[in-house]
């Protein structure tokens, strides 16, 4: 299996370094690059901790524990899933195969696909579009920046985030299914 999906990411890679490249070569101006590396932070796990945190604001008793703990099992099972994945894929990411593309900001790991910070943006906005419709113009632009900062800052392929979008779109719809809420 993993001849066949490294040759199938070869492929994407070549189709796809380009737009990289020059998503990247935004990273020249100071204020995007700092936008750029302030929503990739945000979105290693502050962001989406403080939302589990703040469910007690947004809901009142039992509801808001019960949503604290779906979204936290939601999460959980989600970074399994994701870090299954990318061991087995190894698809390289863009600054290590393209020399070319700027890494500008440390990767955690060596592998690119999926990327995990899309995969949990788009799960977290899916299930508060569901839960709390009114935090979604503040979550939006967010989770767009996150994605668009994983490309920016040299660290993933368009495909990654398009990828890990619909992963963390199919978990939370998985969440909201099992319980009973969608």
């Amino acid at each position: 299996m993993k001849i066949r999906s490294t040759a199938v990411f070869e492929r994407l890679d070549l189709l796809e370094w380009q737009l990289c490249q020059w998503t990247a070569g935004f990273s020249i101006h100071r204020r995007w690059l700092a936008s750029l590396r302030l929503a990739s932070r945000a979105g290693d796990w502050p962001i989406w901790v403080v939302l589990i945190a703040a469910q007690p604001l947004f809901h009142e008793g039992s509801a808001a524990w019960r949503l604290m703990l779906q979204y936290s099992v939601t999460a959980l099972v989600a970074i399994v899933f994701y870090r299954l994945v990318k061991t087995r894929l190894c698809r390289e990411r863009p600054f290590i195969t393209f020399q070319t593309i700027a890494c500008n900001e440390p990767a955690r790991d060596r592998y690119s696909f999926p990327s995990g910070h899309t995969m949990h943006a788009v799960m977290f906005l899916t299930l508060t579009l569901t839960h709390s419709a009114w935090l979604v113009p503040w979550l939006l632009p967010i989770v767009i920046l996150i994605a668009i900062s994983r490309v920016g800052l040299g660290l993933h392929y368009i495909s990654d985030v398009v990828a890990g979008g619909f992963i963390g779109y199919a978990f939370a719809l998985a969440s909201l299914s099992l319980t009973g809420q969608g």
